[in-house]
């Protein structure tokens, strides 16, 4: 992955995906429309993207009727558990961008996993342990590719694939915390866009 691509900027619309992330593995992810209707990326067309796990910044935009005092995005999770998501909250994202060789994908998909903080009450929630907001569907996510982790690879097993994705979870929360141009650029960036 050369430098000089990141960061990468995304807007689109969360579509449904395969439902692996929250069911087989306990994480769940946002999955980015590769439609070109609704997908405004930095670095082109979708298939462009380069492949590879990633970490950066998000946030979810949402009508203004989403929320019943204006400032929540209700969600569903599969169990139908009722969470929240703060509009307009940027959130630190693990990414994976690519074809997912653990499952032998056909077509690339972007995938971010928004990791709420320690003290949020949705942070361990999920089966894994991980952050769980529910469903968003068809609302906007503006994304921010701030990072590389590591290359896409393949797993023997859910169980190995789920230890790899939460350290690159624990890498993207450290490396979003640091103090330098590009991070506070980036969030700022997520945080002030409006769709």
């Amino acid at each position: 992955m050369s430098k000089q691509q990141l960061p990468i900027r995304i807007v689109s619309k969360v579509v449904r995906g395969y439902g692996r992330g929250s069911k087989d593995l306990g994480i769940p992810t946002a999955n980015v429309s590769r439609d070109d209707t609704v997908l405004s990326c930095s670095c082109g067309s979708f298939d462009t993207l380069p492949t590879g796990i990633y970490w950066g910044y998000g946030k979810i935009i949402g009508d203004i009727n989403d929320g019943d005092d204006g400032k929540m995005i209700n969600g569903d999770d599969d169990e139908g558990h009722n969470s929240k998501i703060s509009r307009g909250e940027v959130y630190t994202a693990a990414i994976s961008i690519g074809y997912n060789p653990t499952y032998n994908n056909k077509e690339k998909t972007v995938e971010p996993h928004l990791i709420a903080e320690a003290s949020h009450p949705q942070r361990h929630a999920s089966s894994s342990g991980e952050t769980l907001f529910g469903d968003f569907y068809d609302k906007t996510i503006v994304l921010s590719v701030v990072g590389y982790l590591r290359p896409e690879l393949p797993f023997e097993g859910l169980e190995k694939l789920t230890q790899a994705i939460k350290k690159d979870i624990e890498d993207a929360c450290r490396l979003s915390k640091e103090d330098n141009l590009t991070n506070n650029e980036e969030r700022e960036w997520v945080k002030l866009h409006q769709n």
